[in-house]
């Protein structure tokens, strides 16, 4: 799982505790969105009702809040990296020994980024979560 957390995920992690009342330690940046993971059973408690706690959270912080499911284990990567690049569709994912494989298909270039920065954001999630490599086909 995530290894490092540095002082400024600290802060953002207190905050969610705070505001949430949920406890998690898994906190990552991808496509400038700061994106908190949790346990499958406290996501729609995070979330507030209508929204209320992300909202909140992301008018303190000036910047978007996502709250996603924690995965499991392997069996739940696909889900929780559809979770991650949503609202773009991934075709498909394959996981080998040592990578996970995303089709992307019309969406190859969204998933990618520009000057590559939502692939290197992905490769380091896929590797702190499941110690795999990761590529888009």
């Amino acid at each position: 799982m995530a290894n490092t957390i540095d002082m400024q995920d600290l802060r953002y992690l207190n905050l969610f505790e705070t505001i949430m009342g949920v406890r998690t330690r898994f906190c990552f940046r991808y496509n400038d969105a700061i994106i908190f993971s949790v346990p499958r059973e406290f996501v729609a408690k995070s979330i507030g009702e209508n929204g209320r706690n992300v909202r909140k959270m992301s008018e303190i912080l000036g910047k978007r809040i996502r709250v996603i499911a924690s995965p499991r284990g392997l069996h739940d990567a696909e889900n929780f990296i559809r979770a991650l690049v949503a609202p773009l569709t991934i075709k498909s994912l394959e996981i080998t020994d040592n990578e996970l494989i995303v089709g992307g298909g019309a969406n190859k270039a969204a998933l990618i980024g520009r000057n590559k920065r939502r692939f290197l954001e992905m490769q380091k999630i896929v590797k702190d979560f499941f110690g795999k490599e990761f590529r888009i086909a």
